[in-house]
């Protein structure tokens, strides 16, 4: 297990060692199982170790942690900050997340319209943008990116070298796509080797460590 992953671990099982409703914050927190956060409840937090986190449509939280378990949140729904070790994040369409999104071994997937305000961090796992909005950033160690439709990303594509807290665990090579209509504002960064494909017709920022391919039409060639 990595330094980063170990560490998250921890401090989620310390956190939910009393596990259950926390008196008088509407906060749930427990040691197994899933959570799902209804439409109309207050504002609260959501933790678990093992078990997935669910948010209706038109549901408020604030943050959204887990260990073994993916986190779901429905259309317009706002959260300020999602984490998970191992499982996928996703955000429905016109979902907001105020702050970041960190996954250690898993997917991480907008759809149209859906927000973030902070950083899209994961070590392995597909990132994919549709028509949706990053300010902070994307970083991966392993993960294909896909920013597609009218997405825009600020802040830059970083994908880093193994090495440290996040640990190689796979030698396919990332493909990163920059799609149609896609803008990129800031650095794309690639401390490894990638294939990085970008529309004729997007923006990007500069490029380091990579030399892009071009295509036309919706997708790149296989």
């Amino acid at each position: 297990m990595g330094k980063r992953k170990l560490a998250l671990a921890v401090t989620l099982t310390a956190v939910l060692a009393g596990c259950g409703k926390m008196p008088g914050t509407g906060a749930s927190a427990r040691i197994n199982g899933s959570i799902h956060v209804t439409a109309g409840s207050p504002a609260a937090s959501a933790a678990t170790v093992n078990g997935s986190i669910v948010a209706d449509d038109d549901a408020t939280l604030t943050t959204a942690r887990t260990i073994n378990g993916g986190i779901s949140i429905g259309a317009r729904t706002s959260a300020e900050s999602l984490t998970t070790v191992n499982g996928a994040v996703k955000l429905g369409p016109g979902a907001r997340v105020s702050g970041g999104i960190t996954v250690v071994n898993g997917a991480i997937t907008l759809a149209d319209g859906a927000q973030v305000g902070g950083a899209i961090k994961n070590v392995n796992g597909a990132i994919s943008l549709n028509a949706a909005q990053v300010s902070g950033g994307i970083t991966t160690v392993d993960g294909n990116v896909t920013v597609s439709g009218a997405s825009r990303v600020e802040g830059g594509i970083t994908v880093k070298r193994p090495s440290g807290a996040f640990f190689h665990v796979s030698d396919a090579v990332p493909r990163i796509v920059i799609g149609p209509g896609a803008v990129v504002d800031g650095t794309l960064r690639f401390e490894h080797q990638v294939v990085l494909y970008v529309s004729d017709s997007a923006k990007i920022g500069p490029v380091k460590g990579a030399t892009p391919t071009p295509f036309s039409g919706p997708t790149p060639p296989d």
